[in-house]
């Protein structure tokens, strides 16, 4: 089985709590397991927008791009 790696995102995902017990604040990592990079996030807030933006920038790529590039192509061959 072949897995494309535009539709494919994996992270080991640390979680823990800081902060008193009266105002606890979340801290979170991602850590890539092909790369071994590492992402630190202060907020839940932080690491969600982080994984959204991910998933957007797959999106992105998945797509076609119009970027012009045929039209040169197809001019040169003209």
């Amino acid at each position: 089985m072949t897995t494309d790696l535009r539709h494919y995102l994996a992270y080991m995902l640390r979680l823990w709590q800081t902060g008193s017990e009266e105002e606890p604040t979340w801290r979170a990592s991602l850590e890539s397991p092909h790369t071994g990079k590492r992402h630190s996030f202060a907020s839940l807030d932080l690491l969600f927008a982080f994984l959204v933006e991910c998933t957007l920038d797959s999106e992105r790529r998945a797509q076609p791009q119009d970027s012009g590039e045929d039209a040169l192509k197809a001019q040169k061959h003209t």
